[in-house]
């Protein structure tokens, strides 16, 4: 059995979920986990944020629910409301840090989502994959290389078909998949207790 974690890199729920996707990770080491990304705003959604009424609002809720920060970095670089979330972008980096340590896919998702979410870097600018990459003690040239190569934008269109493939259009969505069995873990909001209920539910129903 493996973990499959469609999550998108500027989903302020996939920004909460990330302490929870952490703990899940480091409570089962036996359990792979695929990171996908999900293409939230792509197409005609790769719009400037001001134009997306609902995110103070869901950003709060975020908050209580699930104890997630939004610094000060972030909210300098949405203040005017131009800043665009490009989630092709975000989806290339990505794939270009779970090239550089595909056992390391969970943590540097999360990673990524402070670098947006707390400390306001753009996931669009090769800097932001440089600072990401040095502060988890990669080779930031390569990953700066990778996410400006042509097989990272081959990458992120193909981990947004591997989401449309799951069925999955919301995000974050944490799945168990066995064989050719795909099982629900959580969508949007759980804790680790919860998912690990779940997942003992699973492997009991799997062994019976």
């Amino acid at each position: 059995m493996k973990l499959v974690y469609v999550f998108d890199a500027y989903c302020g729920w996939s920004h909460g979920f990330s302490r929870t996707m952490s703990q899940v990770a480091a409570r089962h080491p036996e359990l792979p986990v695929e990171v996908v990304s999900g293409g939230l705003f792509i197409g005609e959604r790769r719009q400037p944020i001001g134009n997306f009424g609902y995110v103070p609002a869901a950003n709060a809720k975020i908050s209580e629910l699930t104890g997630a920060d939004f610094g000060d970095g972030y909210h300098r670089l949405i203040a005017d409301g131009s800043f665009v979330m490009d989630s092709e972008a975000a989806a290339r980096g990505v794939a270009a840090l779970r090239q550089a340590a595909p056992d390391r896919a969970v943590e540097l998702a999360g990673a990524l989502q402070r670098a947006f979410y707390i400390d306001g870097h753009s996931l669009s600018a090769p800097e932001t994959y440089r600072t990401v990459a040095e502060a988890a003690g990669l080779d930031a040239d390569a990953v700066v290389a990778a996410f400006q190569e042509p097989a990272a934008q081959a990458a992120a269109e193909a981990d947004f078909r591997r989401a449309v493939d799951l069925g999955i259009d919301a995000y974050p969505t944490l799945l168990a998949a066995a064989g050719q069995r795909v099982v629900p873990l959580a969508f949007g909001h759980a804790t680790a207790d919860q998912i690990d209920q779940r997942l003992a539910t699973i492997t009991a129903t799997t062994t019976s």
